[in-house]
């Protein structure tokens, strides 16, 4: 019995010292099904009233590309605004979207 006491009282204090839990990092893949060039693309939390930095930084995204996306910001949230900036030279707008990155494998940007 007392060496039940003892694990029990050794598990409660290795528990109180690993401390908060980390945010795991949100992956999923990104896919230009339109036929511009992707220039940009910001993530924001909802609620951010300002975007995130340009997640490709020097990248682009030429039509039908896919890259692996990860958002390691350490937040424990799952639903993020998008924006998508295209090339000069192309016709669409900048274009915005709200998914749940948690539960999201694939998005898909379309025309």
């Amino acid at each position: 019995m007392h060496k039940l006491k003892f694990f029990a009282a050794s598990a409660a204090t290795l528990v109180l010292l690993a401390g908060p839990t980390m945010a795991e990092d949100l992956v999923f893949q990104l896919k230009n099904g339109t036929g511009s060039v992707l220039t940009r693309f910001h993530t924001s939390p909802v609620g951010v009233d300002q975007w995130e930095d340009d997640v490709f930084g020097e990248q682009v995204l030429n039509p039908g590309e896919t890259i692996e996306i990860t958002i390691g910001d350490g937040r424990n949230v799952c639903n993020y605004d998008m924006r998508f900036e295209f090339s000069e030279e192309s016709d669409l707008d900048t274009t915005t979207d709200t998914q749940n990155l948690c539960e999201l494998s694939t998005y898909t940007i379309h025309e």
